[in-house]
């Protein structure tokens, strides 16, 4: 009886863990500012679900090797062994950049941070799901919930013509209250409650997939849907309305399952690819299209647009790679990178190429082999409306993080990679089942 109640303990110690994390993070950039501006101690408080993770970590692992199903899974699962590999490599080559005085400590730790949190998160979220059937059966709340909220509030930041309302929340040395367009003060950008647009317009390319998947009637799915476009054209994130066109393409062509209506959809894409085009072409000189779509305002206060820059940063990114296949070390680019002084800030505006800058090819390759590894599982559970959205969702991820850091974002790779983790998880034990320890 004893076994049993620690058990169920440790289970519900787990799934409260995940659930939380997965609820907060798309708050979390608000309150750790808030935190901060109150309290001091930003890092501090930036790093509350990592500290979670730590303590779940060993709960976790104990949980799932009790059960001898899901202690197969980790025995014979190819991501697991990639991960394995991936974190052997990222410390190896983290103690040699140390020695050779390539990195900082402050630098490797957090690179070490963000380059693996979410590949754990995966694996503790499947644990916990495998043995929970409440967080199964809420993962798709614990998602819609937030999002609401999000777009309520970036809403809220553009109808009131407000930017610097969350000025009211932040101070100086947190993340700042809003962003603009190549410095034209005219062209705020909306962010809600993460730490930037672009944070913002990646999230969204989950979070509407989700609301056209999950929300039921008309009226609230228009509202909600039509709220979040908005959100999106406000962020300015032109990478992230890509994305948001990607993944609403591959869900509307997963769940129309009729060949007349997949023939109507390409028709329809097809059309609106000539209509965008045309109007482009006749608006390319005009000072919207200059300010939203090309990024070329003649009234920028920036010394070098927002295209000059990512195109230097992804030849720079490119010629690291090529001329250090093997990396550099972790710390040695992306965010982490900032806090590598007195040596120079490497930011390829491209993840592949930034883990290629830390990492090297081979590093690279293995991050690519374990998406690919989650991809196709995810493929053969598409009859699963959650497995499609992330399906959709990853389509248009990807494409974000060709031309800059989407999954160095807390909130992004949280809630994706959590939500993976839940919608993978096998139904090993129900409510009526005992615990694996009376299973034998």
């Amino acid at each position: 009886m004893k076994t049993e109640t620690n058990e169920r303990r440790a289970v519900r110690a787990l799934v409260c863990a995940v659930a939380g994390i997965l609820f907060l993070v798309p708050f979390h950039a608000f309150l750790t500012s808030w935190a901060a501006n109150n309290f001091g101690h930003l890092d501090a408080f930036r790093i509350w679900k990592e500290i979670v993770l730590v303590l779940i970590s060993p709960i976790a692992f104990w949980v799932a090797w009790r059960d001898k199903n899901i202690r197969f899974f980790l025995k014979s699962s190819m991501f697991i062994r990639l991960f394995v590999f991936y974190v052997f490599l990222h410390l190896a080559l983290g103690a040699w950049a140390l020695h050779q005085h390539e990195v900082t400590k402050t630098a490797l730790v957090y690179s070490l941070i963000i380059n693996l949190r979410f590949f754990g998160f995966f694996i503790i979220a499947y644990v916990a799901a495998a043995y929970s059937v409440w967080l199964r059966e809420n993962a798709v709340k614990i998602l819609m919930l937030p999002a609401v909220t999000v777009v309520t509030i970036g809403l809220l930041q553009k109808i009131t013509l407000s930017h610097n309302l969350l000025g009211y929340f932040y101070g100086p040395g947190t993340i700042p209250p809003y962003q603009t367009v190549d410095g034209n003060g005219g062209l705020k950008r909306v962010q809600s409650t993460m730490r930037g647009a672009n944070p913002l317009g990646a999230y969204l390319i989950l979070a509407i997939p989700a609301f056209v998947a999950f929300l039921r009637g008309w009226l609230i799915r228009t509202i909600c849907l039509l709220a979040a476009l908005i959100v999106l054209f406000y962020s300015y994130s032109r990478s992230a309305w890509i994305g948001v066109i990607i993944s609403l393409w591959l869900l509307a062509w997963w769940m129309l399952l009729k060949s007349h209506h997949r023939v109507w959809l390409v028709s329809s894409v097809i059309a609106l690819v000539f209509l965008g085009s045309g109007s482009f072409y006749f608006l390319r000189s005009k000072p919207i299209a200059q300010d939203t779509l090309l990024h070329t305002s003649s009234v920028s206060k920036s010394p070098m647009s927002s295209n000059q820059v990512r195109l230097a940063s992804l030849k720079s990114g490119l010629q690291d790679v090529v001329h250090q296949p093997f990396g550099r070390g972790p710390g040695t680019a992306g965010p982490a990178s900032f806090r590598n002084k007195p040596h120079p800030t490497r930011i390829a505006e491209n993840y592949y190429l930034q883990l290629g800058q830390e990492v090297g090819v081979i590093g690279m390759l293995l991050f690519i082999a374990m998406n690919v590894v989650v991809v196709r599982d995810l493929w053969f559970k598409r009859g699963e409306i959650l497995a499609k959205v992330l399906l959709a969702s990853f389509a248009g991820i990807t494409f974000v993080n060709l031309i800059s850091h989407a999954w160095t974002d807390d909130t992004l790779a949280y809630v994706w990679w959590g939500l993976a983790g839940i919608a993978l998880a096998p139904a090993l034990i129900s409510r009526t089942h005992k615990p694996a320890a009376k299973r034998s």
